[in-house]
């Protein structure tokens, strides 16, 4: 029996780990559709970013009732998931419990504390299943939750809840075992679990090994289920997160990138390159961004490390207007996009000249021109994405490539290049305003 377990846990993790990294480079090489940018600043504030706001969720305790409660499901994924180990190690050796006798005492307690994270990541999803779908808390219900967004939310928190009573009922069921068959290594008292052992006391001796080896498979077959799932999800952020953050910009919040052909064509004009220094390009390529092969890939991690969470969007004074711009939608959109192109490459399509792109058919020059460039959305995030960066290349393009700019922008633009102003006015009157206040 334990060598049939052997062999199918094997073809079992294989299969798993053949379609995980199918999709993983996938999600790499569409990725590397985008821009290669070079990262400014040091390592040690990029690492910083990662241990404060990626693995210790920094930024998620501004809201502080739903950072507590995803504070617990975020422990209880890194935490319990030690305890996949083991069953990745029973399953290979055809083991039961096999760190048990090497740990002793400590392994009762480890158990114990992994039960308490079950018990506490279960109690977490049904409050936030609460907050979805009774309470509709705002910030959930807009336009671009459209149904997926919203079920892939609702399925992720209920297969949660499912794994966490499989684990605790495999301990129920395991603790009764112990008394009966010497087999079954002890763990000693299970605190949360004991609670289950009085409704399955009356079952057979048969029965509680069918149900506890039941619950075993469940749980590491639900494990590889959901991190296949996760790849095709918005909680891909559970690892990009940590790739996001270390990516992300270091520069003040107000910087925005120049664009080094222009620059250095400024430059030349000035007189500022000197003699004998490598000159721009004379073919600059595309201005700005039309499509995701425009964008960085910086910009293409940070649309799969997306939480969906709507924080950016609550914050964003455009969308609190009434406007249609949401920059939860902008990298929604760009997601889908990838997605799109992704998946047409991988099954031998046209990918990028499909005749779309993602401006235009994701997203609209109505939603770009609102923006205001305040950076609320960039302060708000959880895990420093910047939507703002893909508005401003697409609205780039639109200027640069099509002239599509609204009249009034025009003039401002003008006014700027003449006058140093968006107000038509000469520079030299520029203070005239103050000698009337002395």
């Amino acid at each position: 029996m334990a060598i049939l377990q052997q062999i199918l846990f094997l073809i079992t993790l294989g299969i798993a780990g053949f379609f995980i990294r199918k999709r993983i480079n996938q999600i790499r090489s569409t990725i590397s559709l985008g821009k290669v940018t070079t990262l400014t600043g040091s390592n040690q504030e990029r690492l910083k970013n990662v241990l404060l706001v990626a693995f210790g969720q920094k930024k998620m305790f501004k809201k502080f009732i739903p950072a507590f409660f995803h504070f617990f499901i975020y422990a209880g994924f890194l935490i319990i998931n030690l305890e996949v180990l083991e069953f990745i190690i029973d399953g290979l050796a055809g083991t039961h419990r096999i760190f048990a006798p090497f740990l002793g005492g400590f392994y009762n307690v480890l158990m114990n504390l992994f039960e308490f994270l079950a018990i506490a990541v279960l109690v977490a999803c049904v409050v936030f299943l609460f907050r979805r779908n009774i309470l509709k808390v705002t910030r959930f219900q807009a336009v671009e939750m459209t149904r997926w967004p919203t079920l892939d939310a609702n399925l992720i928190l209920a297969i949660e809840i499912v794994l966490m009573v499989a684990i605790l009922s495999m301990n129920a069921s395991d603790q009764i075992l112990q008394t009966r068959d010497h087999h079954y290594t002890p763990t000693g008292t299970l605190f949360f679990s004991s609670f289950l052992t009085s409704t399955l006391q009356h079952f057979n001796t048969s029965t509680l090994i069918i149900l506890e080896r039941f619950a075993w498979w469940f749980h590491i077959l639900g494990i590889l289920g959901f991190t296949i799932y996760v790849t095709y999800s918005k909680h891909l952020h559970i690892f990009l997160a940590f790739v996001n953050t270390y990516v992300a910009k270091l520069e003040p919040k107000g910087h925005i990138n120049n664009m080094p052909v222009v620059t250095n064509e400024v430059k030349s004009m000035l007189g500022l390159i000197p003699a004998g220094a490598a000159s721009a390009p004379a073919e600059p390529g595309r201005f700005g961004a039309k499509d995701i092969n425009d964008l960085s890939r910086n910009n293409l991690i940070a649309a799969y490390a997306c939480t969906e969470c709507g924080r950016c969007t609550s914050e964003c004074p455009a969308n609190l207007t009434g406007k249609k711009l949401s920059p939860r939608k902008i990298m929604m959109d760009t997601r889908d996009r990838l997605e799109e192109v992704g998946n047409s490459i991988a099954n031998g399509g046209p990918g990028l000249n499909d005749g779309k792109f993602l401006l235009g058919d994701y997203i609209t020059k109505e939603e770009i021109n609102a923006c205001t460039s305040c950076n609320a959305c960039v302060e708000a995030c959880p895990v420093l994405i910047n939507p703002l960066e893909i508005i401003l290349e697409l609205r780039r393009y639109v200027a640069m490539e099509e002239s599509g700019t609204p009249a009034q922008w025009n003039s401002m633009f003008q006014n700027i290049e003449t006058s140093f102003a968006p107000w038509k006015f000469s520079p030299a009157d520029r203070f005239n305003w103050a000698k009337d206040s002395q």
